[in-house]
């Protein structure tokens, strides 16, 4: 069990190592993740980052250290198993099915959820069931407009927001979205960012991005990773004034951490 009010700590790490034939790629990572926050993980490329959600989700096992989420040992579970426990991935390239329909695409989360999963002679009817909760769920993403396009004609900043869509479906406890905001223009980081933050509400969400903007907009707290070990930890206001942080980010990211409001 975690120390302290486990109640306030949803995700913990102690001491978590991930080493790849002698290199180490993430360095005795402690982090704690408060229940209800938005959580930025940040740093240069090569920093750990997404090592990081790989091992939290179990796609990588650790060397050495601890995960634990509610209070819970889940350092030798598979993703699988936490995923049904609600440690719910939204995965940097856009995971969705081109070729169904948006309503189809959040219908298949829901169906995971309900334990129809690939049970392809289920009946129209049941799965028909399913589409009420499948248009709430596009409703709060902004896309009951879409929910007869074939996926593959979404514009990109629409196939992530269904991909919020299709994560939200599954119920997470805790929601691990993977540069959300990764490719897009400005107007559509602008919709998903806002989008992040209203679908914040009775969840957490562990984030990895670069848009310093999103990040000073969103995030309740931001962990700064460099090669592989945590160099800083706060809110946006600590963290971008921070010396070994503005020193990490030479050149023009750090105009862009200083600029960002």
């Amino acid at each position: 069990m975690t120390t302290g009010h486990p109640q306030d700590c949803i995700l913990e790490t102690r001491g978590m190592t991930k080493e790849f034939r002698g290199f180490i790629a993430v360095n005795d990572v402690s982090l704690k993740v408060r229940r209800g926050d938005i959580h930025a993980l940040i740093g240069p490329n090569g920093a750990g980052k997404t090592t990081c959600f790989n091992l939290l989700t179990k796609f990588l096992t650790p060397t050495r250290g601890t995960i634990l989420f509610n209070g819970d040992d889940i350092t030798s579970l598979k993703p699988a198993q936490i995923a049904r426990r609600g440690v719910i991935r939204s995965f940097q390239i856009s995971a969705v099915f081109p070729h169904l329909t948006v309503l189809e695409n959040v219908r298949i989360g829901l169906q995971r959820n309900t334990g129809w999963s690939f049970r392809f002679w289920q009946g129209e009817r049941s799965l028909k069931a399913l589409d009420a909760r499948a248009m709430e769920l596009l409703e709060q993403v902004d896309l009951q407009a879409f929910a007869k396009t074939v996926t593959v004609n979404l514009p990109y900043g629409r196939k992530r927001a269904l991909e919020i869509a299709t994560t939200l479906a599954m119920e997470p406890e805790l929601m691990l979205l993977d540069e959300p905001t990764q490719g897009m223009g400005h107007e559509d980081v602008d919709r998903v960012t806002q989008l992040i933050k209203k679908v914040s509400a009775g969840r957490t969400i562990l984030m990895v991005e670069h848009n310093m903007n999103v990040i000073s907009s969103i995030a309740d707290r931001i962990t700064v990773l460099a090669r592989g070990a945590v160099l800083c930890e706060g809110d946006y206001a600590t963290v971008s004034k921070d010396p070994a942080v503005l020193e990490v980010y030479m050149g023009t990211s750090e105009v862009e951490l200083e600029g960002a409001h």
